[in-house]
């Protein structure tokens, strides 16, 4: 799938915007060449099982006349008959099977929790730039009073 669809599908699903360098990208990479690969050898085992029916059934004669020696052509078109009948049936289970692994996949595949949205602090009102330089200052004279007068300022501190 296309990266920008993928980012607008995450838009407007959870209102989070994701970069085009965002790491999530590498797990959908990831997850499709795992789904590929998995696809694959679920078809190869049913084109593997196709070809066995195939077998199977040539072998039975399904789809042979008995009628053989009174008209040649028969047996021939009959054959055909069957094979397509069996290709389609063949082609019918590997679409089937396709389509169960991917809504078995679509089923139990959990994206990522969404992270937390990053606030960004607003500067400061300058009553409150104020409030810290005077805050600061009165914390280094503070550290120059004696031990004695420190302890009664920290208790006055502590007091609600």
């Amino acid at each position: 799938m296309d990266q920008q669809k993928l980012r607008t599908l995450v838009f407007e699903k959870t209102g989070v915007k994701i970069d085009v360098d965002d790491p999530v990208f590498a797990l959908v990479a990831l997850n499709e060449a795992v789904l590929a690969e998995a696809v694959e050898r679920h078809v190869a085992l049913l084109d593997d099982a196709t070809a066995e029916l195939a077998a199977r059934l040539r072998d039975s004669g399904i789809g042979v006349s008995s009628a053989s020696s009174t008209r040649p052509a028969a047996p021939a078109a009959a054959t055909v008959s069957a094979e397509k009948r069996t290709m389609a049936i063949a082609g019918a289970a590997a679409l089937l099977g396709a389509v169960l692994v991917l809504l078995g996949q679509a089923i139990f595949f959990r994206p990522a929790p969404a992270t937390a949205p990053i606030v960004q602090a607003k500067e400061l009102s300058e009553e409150q730039a104020s409030a810290l330089r005077t805050g600061e200052k009165l914390a280094k004279i503070v550290q120059k009073l004696d031990a004695k007068t420190r302890d009664k300022i920290q208790a006055e501190l502590q007091k609600p």
